[in-house]
């Protein structure tokens, strides 16, 4: 923070007071929030020290949804990724038949990383976790009815990888979705404690659990916050920054049923915000179209809804808000995915971020049915 010199009176402009007492309230809303220090990414082995602390990926399923056999694209991105490994390499995932990525990860074993998988039990028998069984990586799977619906990797306990895509051909190349590549020690130590919670102490959905190490931090100056269900009550951070809102909020849902949700939606728009979404077509048919009713029913001309135009699914879980925060992860806007599910979101600050997930929700809007 700026210091006023001692030496000399000053007549400070009321204006200037009030910038002052405005960043000093920043400050304290970072701290009460537990944003206590940035998080500088430090170097890691492979990977060129320039970069920014996080590289972000979309699927072209326009582009690849066709082929008979596509490679390629974000797998091939992370399976470099995994190349890197130099001592640990843990994966959790919802649904994995993706060989490039299997592969990759038999390879860090052989040479000597430590690898591990979580796996939803209706996954197990999957060919490329069986491979990885095989080659005697250790798996686990939850052995439960709610599903293990997490999609995280934890490379050397440094970079994180993280979003909506599973592991499949059908995620990396059919359907609409994201991947998130980070490198911080703060976040990765979030998703490392939630990793081992499952795969060390077996402990899937509700129930005790320890506190999220670092639930908010910066990384080079952008806010993130970091939240996993069912423990960490996701739906009121989102609901709070949905709030927030002051000029838009954009989204692209694969399951929206949550009424607060759209009640929250509803009443932004009354008040002047402009909101606009994309629902998945196929779940509104099969029956979760609470959220859809509630927000066609409104009647307000600044808030316009679409079902989506992919032949195939629109994955996507994504809030923009006000062009400067992204609500992003595996957490569908249902109620299991708050209450039984294992899911993991993260809530960015950074119009950065804000603008190329917009950039992707613009296209997804266009191809929308209308």
């Amino acid at each position: 923070m700026p210091r006023r010199s001692p030496s000399r009176r000053t007549v400070v402009p009321l204006g200037a007071i009030a910038v002052v007492l405005a960043l000093l309230g920043a400050v304290y809303a970072c701290q009460s929030n537990g944003v206590d220090a940035t998080d500088t990414p430090p170097t890691v082995a492979g990977q060129n020290p320039t970069l920014t602390w996080y590289q972000l990926y979309f699927t072209d399923p326009d582009t690849t949804s066709n082929l008979d056999n596509p490679t390629g694209g974000i797998p091939d991105k992370v399976a470099a990724s995994f190349a890197t490994a130099q001592k640990t390499l843990d994966v959790a995932i919802y649904e994995f038949d993706l060989p490039v990525l299997s592969d990759a990860l038999i390879r860090a074993s052989q040479r000597g990383v430590r690898v591990r998988l979580v796996i939803d039990t209706d996954s197990l028998e999957e060919e490329a976790v069986q491979s990885l069984i095989e080659a005697g990586i250790p798996v686990v799977d939850d052995q439960r009815s709610a599903i293990m619906h997490d999609k995280f990797a934890v490379i050397d306990g440094v970079t994180v990888w993280t979003g909506s895509m599973n592991f499949t051909e059908n995620d990396a190349y059919k359907n609409n979705n994201s991947f998130m590549e980070i490198t911080s020690t703060r976040l990765a130590q979030n998703y490392t404690a939630e990793f081992e919670e499952m795969f060390t102490q077996r402990e899937f959905g509700p129930g005790p659990s320890s506190p999220t190490p670092n639930a908010a931090l910066t990384i080079n100056e952008t806010v993130v916050e970091n939240y996993f269900s069912p423990d960490d009550g996701v739906a009121a951070h989102i609901l709070d920054a949905l709030n927030s809102a002051k000029s838009s909020v954009y989204f692209m849902a694969f399951s929206f049923t949550r009424t607060d949700f759209a009640d929250a939606l509803v009443q932004r728009a009354a008040s002047g915000v402009t909101v606009q979404g994309v629902f998945e077509t196929r779940q509104i048919a099969a029956g979760g179209d609470a959220a859809w009713n509630a927000l066609t029913a409104a009647g307000l001309a600044n808030l316009r809804v679409r079902q989506d135009g992919n032949k195939y699914n629109l994955h996507s879980k994504v809030f923009v808000i006000d062009q400067q925060i992204v609500v992003m992860g595996s957490y569908n806007f249902s109620r299991n995915a708050e209450e039984s599910n294992d899911e993991n979101v993260l809530i960015i600050h950074n119009p950065e971020i804000a603008a190329a997930y917009y950039a992707e929700w613009q296209k997804v809007w266009e191809e929308a049915r209308r």
